[in-house]
């Protein structure tokens, strides 16, 4: 009977699917620099914009794309967005006093829920 025992598979363990007439689409690789002189190559599609920053997937610095001649691209000023804080985002719906009034009412609802009054000022 062991001489007859038949062999599986695990489910998922592989794919009986080759990868016979599989056509990948169009892509190009493009390299880039981070500050201590490491470079990574990313690959994207052709049709694709390729950034002029990216983070490096295995140190998480930011790296500069590099041209063909292996020189850092310039980036233009004007396309850099300047990053607003959720503070910024806040500021511009509410003034600083209605901030300050809401939070003295948030508080004191907690702490008379909590049971917790205020004593003094």
């Amino acid at each position: 009977m062991a001489d007859r025992s038949l062999r599986g598979m695990r489910l998922g363990s592989q794919s009986l699917q080759s990868e016979e007439g599989v056509e990948f689409s169009p892509r190009k690789k493009a390299v880039y620099q981070t500050t201590d002189g490491q470079t990574f190559d990313m690959v994207f599609a052709e049709d694709a914009e390729i950034p002029d920053i990216w983070q490096s997937p295995k140190s998480g610095q930011e790296g500069r794309l590099l041209s063909a001649d292996g020189k850092p691209v310039e980036i233009d000023a004007g396309d850099v967005k300047v990053p607003r804080s959720h503070w910024d985002m806040l500021l511009e719906r509410r003034s600083r006093d209605e901030l300050e009034e809401l939070l003295q009412e948030r508080l004191d609802f907690l702490r008379a829920r909590k049971g917790q009054h205020k004593i003094g000022a």
